[in-house]
């Protein structure tokens, strides 16, 4: 590990401030997987900028939905009755992720920016073009068997994003607050948020130098609180998603009235599915209606030797989903 210095803060202005003045330093929050990274030297940060006394946390009801500050912790976002009653796939995509010590840790700004879970890229020894941009992608004709389907170039196949909570963000048009140097702030959908690695992977999002998440906004909808998050891992302790699927229902007669799709475990970003969307809505809630959108939100995908179960597998996996949905 690198030499480091360590700077706490008190205010956004002061910590992006900080970020500025160092490009290359870091926020620091929770730290559950940045230490682990910093640990065998994948990356480099000569400042941690401690941002855990920030006013950045609560959890309350606003016109434009439900607002939630980026520095609440994972398991008090899951546990909360406002989730929990709101945006149940929210709930259970926190619930469902790492292991409770972490929850108890992690920050939901913080997890919204993991890194991705490749072993080419966490493996210093192997080239990898989202550490060192231009020196290749081993995982193309490597060991690919966890990595994406969706969303790949010949740059990159990994997941930017490992995690769950993005997957059930994405479903349901959340919105990110995001706070610069300056004191501005914008409004990001989370849906414009993450990046295609294309031919430049190492980029990631669309945070600019020194931005800062400082809340995340979900908007009410019927399909959200109709709403569920199914993911299927290798083991059920303490494991990424092979693949997963986040899924609201809006259903009156037996007839969908709107519907929203996401996959994790399956793209190089979270993946949102209009192609589902479009085929559920206005259909019955049938399971052959729920096999046609899954069939649909898996066409474009292009597996390579290791990862093709990942085509049946994410369809079976957006099928129970929906079909758990639709009987609530």
């Amino acid at each position: 590990m690198n030499n480091f210095t360590y700077t706490p803060t008190n205010s956004a202005k002061e910590a992006t401030r900080l970020r500025r003045e160092t490009p290359a330093a870091t926020y620091v929050a929770g730290a559950t997987t940045l230490l682990d990274m910093m640990k065998v030297n994948l990356v480099e940060y000569p400042q941690l900028i401690d941002i855990n006394a920030l006013p950045l946390t609560g959890i309350e009801q606003t016109a434009n939905g439900l607002r939630i500050g980026a520095l609440e912790r994972m398991s008090d976002v899951g546990e909360h009755r406002l989730v929990v009653a709101q945006y149940p796939a929210v709930s259970e995509s926190l619930l469902l992720a790492a292991s409770a010590q972490l929850r108890n840790m992690a920050s939901i700004g913080g997890n919204l920016l993991q890194r991705t879970r490749c072993g080419y890229f966490r493996d210093a020894a192997f080239p990898c073009n989202k550490r060192v941009p231009g020196s290749g992608c081993p995982a193309q004709h490597g060991d690919n068997h966890g990595l994406a389907i969706l969303g790949t170039s010949e740059a990159c196949i990994a997941q930017t994003y490992p995690g769950d909570l993005s997957v059930a963000l994405l479903a349901f048009d959340a919105v990110l607050t995001l706070e610069n140097a300056k004191g501005k702030q914008r409004r990001v959908p989370i849906t414009s948020f993450y990046v295609l690695p294309g031919q430049t992977p190492h980029q990631e999002n669309i945070l600019e130098p020194g931005e800062l998440i400082v809340a995340v906004t979900i908007p009410a909808a019927e399909h959200a609180r109709r709403s569920t998050y199914l993911k299927v891992r290798e083991r059920t302790s303490y494991a990424y998603a092979l693949a997963s699927a986040a899924v609201g229902l809006d259903v009156q007669a037996g007839t969908i009235r709107s519907a929203r799709v996401a996959l994790g475990g399956v793209g190089t970003i979270p993946w949102r599915s209009p192609e589902a969307e479009k085929i559920l809505t206005g259909a019955p809630a049938t399971d052959e209606t729920f096999r046609a959108a899954a069939a649909a939100a898996l066409r474009g995908a292009q597996p390579r030797e290791h990862n093709g179960y990942k085509v049946q597998l994410a369809q079976n996996t957006l099928v129970r989903a929906l079909q758990n949905v639709a009987t609530t």
